[in-house]
């Protein structure tokens, strides 16, 4: 089936459920966005209200990079974090800019941009369907320099979903994971080939009006299993499970939809497991972090309580044609509050 076009139809009015086939443009400002009594809001309220984000990483066994763009207009945001897992060493930066300064998401999952650009440091996630491949360059004046690309050319099969968000909102996502990358990145003295290094990326592109205060709980991984296939998954609860999840696991280039999913830990002890698993009895895990990145920001209109670990997976993934065995496979979690 061809992609759809847009996600807005001509009555102001989203699409919900999943795409298989994709979404060409989120066109956000043909949406009838209405207060709670109904009353119509400006095109000024649709612009301020719709959030954006696009999160990359880049997992292997020698290094664990994750890296954001971040617009949720009266503010944007950038981060970028580097852990080396043999010797520990952790590095991270952080970015702010009001009003959104120096910040573009476009409103194209496949062929857009996301760019954030303060002084000497810069980000740029680019999107392109020819030849299929989404790059992602960065550069900060202390050191750090990337310059990759994520194959999304053949048998690329990303889910896609659109839900509920409230009583006026809604919010779209699309996620890949155990993607196939090429590149480099420097940080400092350091020089990692991440073919030579057998990482792969992740990608997660979201947008909406969400709601005013929400939370979420997430789980992802990219490795390669012991007979060379590529697995990766995507977890969460608590934010876009209005009708479906964005449950799903990718088995080499097959994507395999998975129910609601329970994630148990203890938030104030940031060293304890985690566990995960599934409705529908697919997942069945254990997370163990070996460390994190965490924000707390508690401004007047908008506060976010962050912690994304990295650390490692054990357990089952139980597929009615297979039980896959996890054996500390490196991947990441993370528990998010936000009052945008």
């Amino acid at each position: 089936m061809p992609a759809r076009d847009q996600l807005i139809n001509s009555q102001g009015q989203p699409a919900y459920g999943l795409f298989p086939e994709g979404v060409r443009e989120i066109n956000y400002l043909d949406y009838d966005l209405r207060s709670v009594m109904d009353r119509k809001r400006s095109s000024l309220a649709k612009k301020l209200g719709f959030n954006q984000f696009e999160f990359v990483s880049f997992l292997s066994k020698e290094l664990i990079v994750g890296l954001a763009v971040v617009d949720l207009k009266l503010v944007s945001n950038a981060f970028l974090y580097l852990y080396e897992p043999e010797t520990g060493k952790f590095e991270e930066f952080s970015f702010l800019q009001p009003l959104g300064m120096g910040t573009q998401i476009e409103p194209r999952p496949n062929d857009g941009s996301a760019s954030f650009i303060k002084g000497g440091n810069r980000f740029l996630i680019h999107a392109s369907t020819t030849p299929g491949v989404r790059r992602v360059q960065v550069s900060l004046a202390r050191g750090v320099e990337i310059d990759a690309t994520i194959d999304e050319s053949t048998a690329y099969d990303p889910l896609l979903i659109c839900t509920r968000a409230g009583y006026q909102g809604w919010v779209f996502t699309q996620k890949s994971a155990a993607r196939i990358c090429n590149g480099s990145i420097r940080w400092h003295e350091r020089e990692f080939d991440l073919q030579s290094i057998g990482a792969l990326a992740a990608v997660d592109w979201t947008g909406g009006y969400m709601r005013r205060e929400t939370f979420w709980n997430w789980g992802s991984l990219s490795c390669r299993l012991r007979d060379g296939r590529r697995l990766g998954f995507n977890l969460a609860a608590g934010v876009n499970e209005t009708g479906h999840s964005e449950n799903a696991l990718w088995l080499d280039d097959k994507l395999i939809k998975i129910d609601m999913v329970d994630f148990m830990f203890d938030r104030y002890h940031p060293t304890h497991s985690w566990a995960m698993r599934s409705s529908d009895g697919i997942i069945d895990l254990h997370f163990e972090p070996s460390g994190r990145r965490q924000d707390k920001t508690n401004a007047l209109f908008i506060a976010s309580n962050f912690s994304q670990y990295f650390g490692r997976y054990h357990g089952e993934i139980r597929l009615p044609d297979e039980t896959i065995t996890l054996e500390g496979e490196w991947g990441l979690s993370e528990d998010h509050f936000a009052r945008w």
